[in-house]
C-alpha cells in the first residue's frame, strides 16, 4: 500500500493557473501507475489523468492541452499541472496510485485537495 498526501489545491479565478502535488510513502518508480481524479458535488469522480511506470500518460478529454501530468522520482512526487481553469474545474481533486502485488492490483487513494475556480 502507498500512502498519498496531496496539496496545492485553493481558489483561483477563470484563467488561471494552480499546480498540485501528490507526494508518495515510495519511490513512484515502484508504483505501476498513478493519477489525478476529482469530484464535484452531486456528481461521480472522474479521471483527469493517469501516469504509468512507463512514463505513459492519458488525459480525459476536457482537460487536454491545459492538464499536465508529470513526476519526479527524486521527490516521490507526482503533479497535476492546471493552466486555463474553467469554473466546471471545480472538484475535490484526488491522487491515486496502483501497485502489483503478485497477481492482484492494490489503488491507494490520498485525501483529496480542494480546487475552486470563480467566474
Amino acid at each position: 500500500q502507498v500512502q498519498l498526501v496531496e496539496s496545492g489545491g485553493g481558489l483561483v479565478q477563470a484563467g488561471g493557473s494552480l499546480r498540485l502535488s501528490c507526494a508518495a510513502s515510495r519511490s513512484i518508480f515502484s508504483i505501476y501507475a498513478m493519477g489525478w481524479y476529482r469530484q464535484a458535488p452531486g456528481k461521480q469522480r472522474e479521471l483527469v489523468a493517469t501516469f504509468t511506470s512507463g512514463s505513459n500518460t492519458n488525459y480525459a478529454d476536457s482537460v487536454k492541452g491545459r492538464f499536465t501530468i508529470s513526476g519526479d522520482n527524486a521527490k516521490n512526487t507526482v503533479y497535476l499541472q492546471m493552466h486555463s481553469l474553467k469554473p466546471e474545474d471545480t472538484a475535490v481533486y484526488y491522487c491515486n496510485a496502483d501497485v502489483v502485488v503478485g497477481s492482484t492490483t492494490v489503488r491507494s487513494w490520498g485525501q483529496g485537495t480542494q480546487v475552486t475556480v470563480s467566474s
